[in-house]
């Protein structure tokens, strides 16, 4: 028996019950699934650190449903993100140039 202890996605219970094993699992209430949504980020985050090539794409993608859930449980919606987004791009750039401070005097 393996033990995670972690936040995952909706059909991974139906997975693991298809390859003839049990899942054990609970729903979460609001706010720990809050906390669970920050430490599952940091999770991809690392994992997106660690990860080479195509892969690399591949988690980028949980970050971003990661970041859609947090949204979401938050009361932001997709829309309201991209307008924030936006609205800060507009006010302090984007990343397209590649600038890298190196220091201010």
């Amino acid at each position: 028996m393996t033990e995670y202890y972690k936040l995952v996605r909706d059909r991974i219970p139906e997975i693991i019950e298809a390859n003839g094993e049990r899942a054990e699992y609970r729903t979460l209430d609001e706010q720990e699934y809050k906390r669970m949504l920050d430490k599952k980020l940091q999770e991809e985050l690392d994992e997106y650190m660690a990860a080479e090539g195509a892969d690399r794409v591949e988690e980028l993608a949980d970050l971003v449903e990661l970041v859609y859930a947090a949204l979401q449980s938050r009361g932001v919606t997709i829309e309201q993100f991209e307008t924030i987004r936006q609205n800060k791009k507009a006010e302090r750039g984007g990343f397209e140039q590649r600038l890298f401070l190196i220091r201010v005097e």
